[in-house]
């Protein structure tokens, strides 16, 4: 009988500006896959929804106040990750109050969406880069 992996439940956002620039961050020394660039996110905590774990992710790394209704999903994606499976949900957003903060990451930088494709990013962002381009 197969190890039934652990499931990890994590959301996105692509924060998509006037001049369609979307912000990503780079990931810090210290955490899985760090130095490469990824959407604002992170894990659904239990009893949360993914939107409202966006909005709380969004509020903690950037210091963005957000309305969870103005969260639109766009794509997910699904990746083996060690022993653990990841399922990722990207939202796009175009809404938000304040000015974003590089409050955990160790850069941050808004970008074309056509360049976002030239960025290393994590394998579970790539088809979701994909996606926004058709979207955008």
């Amino acid at each position: 009988m197969e190890n039934n992996p652990t499931y990890l439940f994590v959301v996105a956002a692509a924060l998509i500006d006037e001049k369609k620039n979307i912000l990503v961050q780079q990931r810090p020394e210290g955490k899985p896959m760090a130095g490469l660039w990824e959407f604002p996110g992170g894990k659904v905590e239990a009893a949360e929804t993914p939107e409202v774990a966006l909005v709380r992710e969004l509020k903690e790394e950037l210091g963005l106040s957000i309305d969870a209704q103005t969260l639109k999903p766009v794509a997910f994606a699904s990746e083996p990750l060690g022993a653990n499976h990841l399922l990722l949900l990207l939202y796009t957003c175009h809404e938000w109050t304040g000015r974003p903060q590089n409050l955990e990451a160790t850069a941050m930088q808004w970008v074309p969406v056509h360049q976002l494709r030239h960025l290393e990013m994590p394998p579970a962002d790539q088809p979701l880069v994909e996606q926004l381009l058709l979207a955008l």
